[in-house]
């Protein structure tokens, strides 16, 4: 097994995948696992730490896994040609290849990712799909298999790929194994969406659109029916949904859904209950918030906040101290 590594990838990337092939090998695998970078040089790291390297590119064997790692300036800058190159030789010689995080674009930038489904960071799905529009990018995924080619989420998502391989070669008992030994989950319950702001990209242009956006977030529980959007926005009902697909690919109260479930998220994010989040951000019962947090996320939103709410215990209830009896000794 191989990993693909460079200056500034993510640390993560290649931590988290190595240590469950690692832990595997403690149930009876026999994974081997080899660092190559383009030149044979050791790499600079994400945190600063230097990774030494087992080979360059060039001289590496043929893998039956490449691992691509990713990094925070591939999505901003071209991936560099002979990174691209290094990718598509090894690429060739590999029983399967997978992406860690943004190492999605190093594989799109060789061009395999062409005509296949493929994900990344949240925040960068958009991104890989209007830079490799040949490439059909599902952005809640925690991973995609695309026949041989794999792409993961964001950074910890490589923890959960590499599970998926390593079910594949030795079954769900081994991996179901490793993944109690590192305390994850087998399978995490949710897409990636369930991290991500839904409205994503930059504000509406249309002046027109900007007044609704505005007008939905300063007080998402009030009366936004279409009609009254558009009389607020002095347009028809029509024309304004027009507007709304032209520009934003969406309708008006789907618009204001999305406006109204990430209010929901920040409220439950901050702490409130989930009847209370549903009521102040505009739906109009908990079980209305409910389907959004169905659809949307795949979870209820008593998991959600259970999850995100905070890091910290809760508070331990101090014992109730009976009052003391008259000789000062404390009641029975």
């Amino acid at each position: 097994m191989g990993v693909l590594v460079f200056d500034d990838m993510k640390m993560l990337d290649l931590s988290g995948p190595a240590e469950v092939f690692s832990e595997a090998n403690r149930y009876g695998a026999n994974y081997r696992l080899s660092v190559v970078s383009v030149d044979g040089n050791p790499v600079r790291t994400s945190i600063g730490l230097r990774v030494p390297v087992d080979s360059d590119t060039a001289s590496a064997p043929a893998f039956d896994t490449l691992l691509v790692a990713g990094g925070d300036l591939l999505p901003v800058r071209p991936v560099e040609p002979d990174l691209r190159a290094a990718a598509l030789r090894l690429a060739g010689g590999a029983g399967r290849v997978a992406s860690i995080c943004t190492g999605a674009f190093i594989l799109a930038g060789a061009g395999l990712l062409d005509g296949r489904r493929a994900t990344t960071h949240w925040q960068h799905t958009a991104l890989l799909a209007r830079s490799y529009p040949s490439t059909r990018v599902e952005p809640d995924a925690l991973y995609v298999k695309d026949g041989s080619i794999y792409t993961s989420a964001g950074v910890t998502a490589g923890i959960d790929l590499a599970l998926a391989l390593l079910e594949e070669d030795h079954g769900p008992g081994l991996a179901r194994d490793v993944a109690r030994s590192l305390v994850v989950f087998m399978q995490r319950p949710g897409g990636q969406s369930q991290f991500s702001a839904s409205l994503q990209g930059p504000a509406p242009r249309t002046p027109v659109l900007r007044l609704i956006q505005d007008l939905v977030q300063a007080d998402p529980a009030a009366d936004h029916t279409l009609e009254t959007l558009a009389e607020r926005a002095r347009v028809s009902p029509r024309h304004l949904t027009r507007m709304f697909r032209t520009e934003l690919r969406t309708t008006p109260m789907k618009y204001v859904e999305l406006i109204r479930f990430d209010m929901a998220k920040a409220l439950l994010d901050s702490g409130h209950g989930a009847t209370e989040a549903a009521s102040l951000s505009g739906f109009p019962s908990y079980e209305s918030l409910r389907r959004a947090f169905a659809r949307h996320l795949g979870v209820s939103p008593t998991r959600y906040r259970d999850r995100f709410t905070t890091t910290s215990p809760a508070p331990r209830r101090r014992r109730a101290v009976p009052p003391a009896d008259p000789d000062g000794r404390e009641g029975a």
